[in-house]
C-alpha cells in the first residue's frame, strides 16, 4: 500500500465488483440460519455461502432501485425473518432521496420488496440512513433506523412505513443496537453543542464540539432511548468517534468501537455506564502512538471473545473479555490475545458458528486494476478497483501467535522504536538527522502540495526515470520548470501519492493519516468532500502537521491551505489575471473553520477557489512575503512554510478559462518562480523544498494508480540523477519531521522511513533559474460557438456545475476531457478509465 505497508491477508479473499468502478466492501451480516453472509459493498450486495465460501448472488444497486446515482450508505446491512422468509434490510442514498431497502432471499436471488423513504431535514441534503434493527414487537415487525444527516432516530411500523416515533440523537449518529430492552445509538461528534460551549466548528448540516488546539472533534457518546416512546433515558460519554456498537449474547453489556480512540467502550446495560474501556493498540507496549481505527465488532456465541476490525492496522484483534465485559469471564481485565492479518481496511466482523471469520476490507488491495491500450501496455487509474472479503477459519493459539507476528511485520512495527531513540551528544548537524532532536543543517522546510497528477501525465516524457510517453500530456514543454527541477537536483520515479483523491490526499499530505470518517465516505462523499479542511469530522485527533510544529515552538506560515477565499463571485479568470499584470490590488479575504489556522495563515495569497486565481500571482505574493521577511534583521522566516499551488488541477476546456495545457504551465511557472527567489534568498543555505501533488485522481500511469511527482530540492540535494527508491507522502512527512526535530505525528508517521538518501553530505549553494512558460497563459478555451463535435462536447461537459470547483466533479469525465484537450483526435483508449456513457461525438 502507498503509507509503508503492505498486506498479506490470512484466509482466503473474495472479490466483487465491476472493474470499470472503485468497489469498496462495507459491511457484513450472518442470516439468522448460519448459511448465508450478506456483504454490503458501495455499489452492490453480494450474497456468500458459508458452506462453500463462493458467492451465490451479486445484484447491484442500480437493478435493484432503478437509481443510478445512489450508492449504499457506511454500513448497517441487517436479516430479518418472517415466519420461514428471510429479508434483508440495509440503506442506500441517491441524489435527492435516502433509502431503507428491503429484498427478500430465497436461497437463489435477492429481489428488492419495498423501500422506505426519507428526505433530507434542511439544512441536510441527504437523510442518510445508516444502522438497522429490525426486530418484532407486540406482535408486529419495527424498523429503528439512524439517520446520519438528520440526526434522528426514527422508529417505523415495516409492514405499514408509518413512523411510529423519531427522535434527535446526537451529531451525525452512526450505529444502534437493541439490548436489554432499550435502543443504544452511537454518536460519531458527541451530544450537540451547548449555546455557551466556544469551542465548536462547522460540520456538514450543523456543529460539533472540536479541540481548540487542533479543531478535531472532541466527543463521542451514546444515546440511550426507551423503545416505547423514544424518551432519552442517558447520553453516556464513550471515546472519539463510535461507530460500531454489538451487544453480547446476554445483553449484559454493549461494546462501541471508538475509531479516534484506538479503543473499545464496553457498556453495562444494568447501569448504562462504561464499566471497561479496553485498548486494542497494536503494540501497545512498544507503540505510543495513535492510528489503530477500530471501527467493526463481532463476538463469539459464549460472549467470551470480542473481534474488533482494526481498519489501519489491517487486522483483527482478538480480545478475551474481562469481568467487566463479559458475566461468563472470570480475568480482571481484558486483553488482546493477538492479531488476524486481512486485506486492506477492514470495516466489520462476522463470526460462524465460532469457526470462521468474514471480514469486509473498504480497501482491499487498493486501486491496482491494470488496463490493457491498444499497443498492449498498461496503466492504473486511481478510481478503479475490486472489493473483498477475507474468510478466515478462526486459528489455534499457536497459529494466532504466527499470524501476531506477521500483522506487526506488515505494519512495520519494529520502526516505533527508532522513532524514539533520544539524541546522542555531540551529534554533527546532517541534512536528515538519524534520531529526532539531534541537529539538522537546514532550518526551515518548505512544504508545497500541487493537485492531482500521475507521474506519467507530467514526467512520463523523462528518458532517465521509468515514464510511459504515450500517458504524458503535459510533458517538458507545458512544464518545463518541474523538468528543470528534477534534472537540476534529483528525480524521484518511485514516489507515491497515499490517497486516491483529493478528499484522502489532503488529509494525507497534511496529517500522515486518514481518519475512519474518511474511510467510511471513500467514493460516497455523501456529507463532505474535504478537499479543503472545512468539515471537523475529518481530522485526526493528533492533529495536523503545523500543529505538530507549533506544539513544539516550530514558526509556522500557511500559503493557501487549509482556507477558502471569499471573494466578487462576478469576478473572472480574466479579469482577475488582467488585474494582476496591471498590478492591481486583487481584493478577497482567506476563511478557515480551523481556529489554529487564523494565526499562521497568510491573508495575501489566495486559498482554493474556482479555479479564478492564477498561480503566478500566488507566486507573486509569496515571493513579496519572502523578500519582507530578507528585509529584517537575521533570520525571522518561519521555519515550517506550507504553499498549496492548485491550478495543474485546470478546469478542462470550460469556456472562461484557459486551456488546460495554459493552467499546468501557469502552476509550472509559479513553483519555478518560488524556487528560484527562494534559492536567490539569504535563506537558501538551511533551506529544504519538498513537493507533492495532493493525489493522482486525474489520470493514468503505467506504473500504479499512486505513483505521482514527488521533488525534492536543497543545496545538499543536487545529484542530477535519478532515485529509484520507495517514498511516499507519509515518508515526506517524516522527512520535515525529522529535520525540524518533531516527533511523529501518528502510527503512519512513525513507521515511516525518512529520506535519507534525497541528501547528500555537501552542499552546493547556487540558485535554481527558473525557465520561462512556452505556453501562453491566457491561452483561453474556444467558446462554444466556435466549436463543434466532440470539442463542443466536451466543452459543454466542463461548463456543467459539478466542474465549477475543484475537485468536485466526475472524475472520470474529467480525465476524457484533459485527453481530448491534450491529445485531439487521437483515440482515447477506453480501457484507461472506462467507456464514457455521456459520449456524443455528434454535437453541432
Amino acid at each position: 500500500m502507498p503509507y509503508n505497508r503492505w498486506i498479506d491477508p490470512a484466509g482466503k479473499q473474495v472479490y466483487f465488483g465491476d472493474k470499470q468502478l472503485e468497489n469498496h466492501a462495507l459491511d457484513c451480516a450472518l442470516s439468522p440460519d448460519g448459511k448465508y453472509v450478506a456483504v454490503e459493498g458501495r455499489y452492490s450486495i453480494v450474497i456468500i455461502s458459508t458452506g462453500t465460501n463462493e458467492i451465490i448472488e451479486r445484484t447491484t444497486l442500480e437493478k435493484l432501485l432503478g437509481d443510478d446515482d445512489a450508492m449504499n450508505t457506511f454500513s448497517g446491512i441487517t436479516w430479518g425473518k418472517t415466519d420461514d422468509d428471510y429479508h434483508l434490510y440495509w440503506s442506500a442514498s441517491g441524489d435527492e432521496k435516502s433509502y431503507v431497502i428491503k429484498a427478500s432471499w430465497n436461497g437463489r436471488k435477492l429481489k428488492k420488496e419495498k423501500t422506505f423513504d426519507f428526505l433530507a431535514d434542511k439544512p441536510a441534503s441527504t437523510a442518510l440512513p445508516n444502522e438497522i434493527v429490525a426486530t418484532e414487537e407486540n406482535g408486529k415487525m419495527v424498523l429503528y433506523v439512524v439517520l446520519n444527516g438528520n440526526n434522528l432516530l426514527v422508529k417505523l411500523d415495516e409492514k405499514t412505513g408509518q413512523t411510529i416515533w423519531s427522535v434527535k440523537t446526537g451529531v451525525a449518529p452512526y450505529g444502534v443496537v437493541k439490548a436489554a430492552g432499550k435502543i443504544y445509538v452511537t454518536n460519531w461528534a458527541g451530544a450537540a453543542p451547548d449555546e455557551n460551549d466556544k469551542n465548536i466548528a462547522g460540520i456538514p448540516w450543523g456543529n460539533a464540539k472540536v479541540d481548540p488546539l487542533t479543531g478535531a472533534t472532541r466527543e463521542g457518546t451514546v444515546s440511550v432511548f426507551n423503545t416505547s416512546d423514544g424518551t432519552l433515558i442517558k447520553e453516556i460519554r464513550v471515546g472519539l468517534h463510535p461507530n460500531d456498537i454489538i451487544p453480547n449474547p446476554d445483553e449484559n453489556y454493549v461494546y462501541v468501537a471508538n475509531a479516534n480512540s484506538d479503543a473499545v467502550s464496553v457498556i453495562d446495560t444494568k447501569m448504562d455506564n462504561v464499566s471497561e474501556s479496553i485498548s486494542v493498540r497494536l503494540a501497545e507496549e512498544k507503540n505510543p502512538y495513535w492510528g489503530d481505527s477500530p471501527n467493526g465488532l463481532g463476538i463469539s456465541g459464549d460472549g467470551k471473545i470480542l473481534y474488533v476490525a482494526n481498519g489501519m492496522d489491517n487486522a483483527i484483534a482478538i480480545v478475551e473479555l474481562g469481568k467487566n465485559a463479559s458475566l461468563n469471564s472470570k480475568s480482571n481485565q481484558s486483553k488482546i490475545s493477538g492479531f488476524i492479518p486481512t486485506s486492506a481496511y477492514p470495516g466489520a466482523v462476522c463470526i460462524y458458528n465460532d469457526q470462521t471469520m468474514y471480514i469486509p476490507n473498504i480497501e482491499a488491495e487498493g486501486a491496482r486494476i491494470p488496463t490493457i491500450s491498444e499497443s498492449g501496455a498498461k496503466s492504473y487509474n486511481a478510481h478503479r478497483q475490486m472489493a473483498s472479503v477475507s474468510i478466515i477459519p478462526l486459528p489455534d493459539k499457536n497459529q494466532l501467535a504466527d499470524y501476531t507476528k506477521r500483522v506487526h511485520e506488515t505494519n512495520q512495527i519494529f520502526r516505533v522504536a527508532l522513532s524514539k531513540k533520544l539524541p546522542r551528544k555531540n551529534a554533527n548537524a546532517v541534512p536528515v538527522p538519524l534520531r529526532i532532536g539531534e541537529p539538522s543543517v537546514f532550518k526551515h522546510v518548505v512544504y508545497i502540495i500541487k493537485e492531482n497528477r500521475t507521474y506519467d501525465q507530467i514526467l512520463g516524457d523523462v528518458s532517465a526515470g521509468d515514464g510511459d510517453p504515450s500517458l504524458c500530456v503535459f510533458g517538458k514543454e507545458v512544464t518545463p520548470n518541474t523538468h528543470k527541477i528534477v534534472d537540476d537536483f534529483l528525480l524521484l520515479d518511485n514516489f507515491y501519492v497515499s490517497g486516491k483523491s483529493s478528499a484522502e490526499g489532503h488529509q494525507w499530505t497534511d496529517m500522515a493519516i486518514v481518519t475512519d470518517y474518511i474511510e467510511k465516505n471513500v467514493r460516497g462523499w455523501f456529507r463532505s468532500y474535504p478537499h479543503v479542511q472545512q468539515d471537523a469530522l475529518v481530522y485526526a485527533p493528533t492533529g495536523f502537521l503545523w500543529d505538530n510544529a507549533i506544539r513544539h515552538g516550530k514558526s509556522v506560515r500557511i500559503y493557501g491551505e487549509a482556507c477558502v477565499p471569499e471573494f466578487d463571485k462576478s469576478a473572472t479568470w480574466e479579469s482577475i489575471y488582467s488585474q494582476f499584470k496591471n498590478g492591481e490590488k486583487i481584493e478577497f479575504t482567506n476563511t478557515t473553520t480551523i481556529d489554529p489556522v487564523w494565526d499562521i495563515l497568510s491573508q495575501n495569497f489566495p486559498g482554493y477557489d474556482s479555479h479564478k486565481f492564477p498561480d503566478v500571482f500566488r507566486a507573486q505574493t509569496f515571493i513579496k512575503e519572502l523578500k519582507e521577511y530578507e528585509s529584517k534583521e537575521g533570520d525571522q522566516w518561519p521555519e515550517l512554510i506550507i504553499i498549496a499551488l492548485p491550478n495543474d488541477h485546470t478546469s478542462g476546456t470550460r469556456p472562461g478559462f484557459p486551456t488546460p495545457r495554459a493552467m499546468v504551465a501557469d502552476n509550472d511557472l509559479a513553483l519555478g518562480q518560488i524556487m528560484e527567489a527562494i534559492s536567490k534568498s539569504k535563506f537558501w543555505e538551511n533551506t529544504a523544498v519538498f513537493i507533492t501533488e495532493d493525489d493522482s485522481q486525474a489520470g493514468w500511469d503505467h506504473v500504479s494508480a499512486y505513483r505521482t511527482v514527488g521533488m525534492v530540492a536543497s543545496p545538499y540535494s543536487r545529484f542530477e540523477k535519478t532515485n529509484h527508491t520507495n517514498y511516499n507522502q507519509v515518508s515526506m512527512i517524516r522527512t520535515i519531521e525529522q529535520i525540524l526535530g518533531l516527533p511523529p505525528m501518528n502510527i503512519m508517521d512513525a513507521t515511516a522511513m525518512p529520506m535519507f538518501n534525497c541528501f547528500n553530505s555537501s552542499a552546493d549553494y547556487s540558485p535554481y533559474v527558473s525557465v520561462p512558460n512556452q505556453i501562453p497563459l491566457d491561452e483561453m478555451n474556444s467558446e462554444l460557438s466556435e466549436l463543434k463535435g466532440p470539442a463542443l462536447h466536451y466543452a459543454k461537459k466542463s461548463m456543467e456545475p459539478q466542474f465549477e470547483w475543484v475537485d468536485t466533479g466526475d472524475d472520470e469525465l474529467f480525465n476524457r476531457i484533459i485527453w481530448f484537450a491534450m491529445k485531439g483526435k487521437k483515440p482515447y483508449p477506453e480501457k484507461y478509465s472506462g467507456k464514457d456513457e455521456d459520449d456524443d461525438d455528434d454535437d453541432d
